[in-house]
């Protein structure tokens, strides 16, 4: 079961215009909340974006890979409090990578938005838009948003034989 949800998962930045139930939001909040953190520091918050001028604005934080959010029923942002992890960027990471496999369990597609160390223009960067548009407190720290939605595309399953087995060693780096 959990290999295939890997296997499974893709990036979807293709959304049918269909709302998402809110007994499946409250489970993507629940898996994001059970997302594990560094010395239990739980540096992370949440937010949730259903609103479309909002999913439009968030879709302009950078030139490329943000657009599809503007097409989106939900838009997860990321962000972190620096001051309570020295790893909050890992934390949020898992956090983030929570999302895209809870969305794929429920049946929902979900593509990840980077967003740390990424330009809005030449003088802003991407993290100072959003946290512009949301309200967001400058000691908090944006990593990421994600897309998500029921797919209205349809991608390939991971293939095993693509695996790329000569990145892994044992014991040793080199050693195979």
């Amino acid at each position: 079961m959990f290999f295939s949800l890997i296997k499974n998962r893709r990036s979807i930045r293709k959304y049918k215009k269909r709302k998402i139930e809110k007994d499946k939001i409250e489970k993507l909040m629940k898996a994001v909340l059970f997302s594990p953190s560094s010395k239990a520091r739980y540096p992370c918050e949440f937010i949730f974006v259903n609103d479309n001028e909002l999913l439009t604005k968030l879709s302009q934080s950078k030139p490329h890979g943000s657009a599809f959010l503007a097409n989106a029923p939900l838009g997860i942002v990321v962000t972190a409090d620096s001051t309570k992890s020295d790893v909050w960027i890992e934390d949020a990471s898992i956090a983030t990578t929570f999302i895209l496999l809870a969305a794929e369990t429920l049946g929902l597609g979900a593509c990840w938005i980077q967003i740390r160390k990424r330009k809005y223009s030449k003088t802003i960067d991407s993290e100072e838009y959003i946290r512009n548009v949301l309200s967001i407190p400058d000691n908090r720290h944006v990593l990421a948003m994600v897309g998500v939605g029921y797919p209205d595309e349809t991608k390939m399953p991971g293939q095993e034989g693509d695996l790329e087995y000569d990145k892994i060693f044992f014991n040793q780096y080199g050693n195979y």
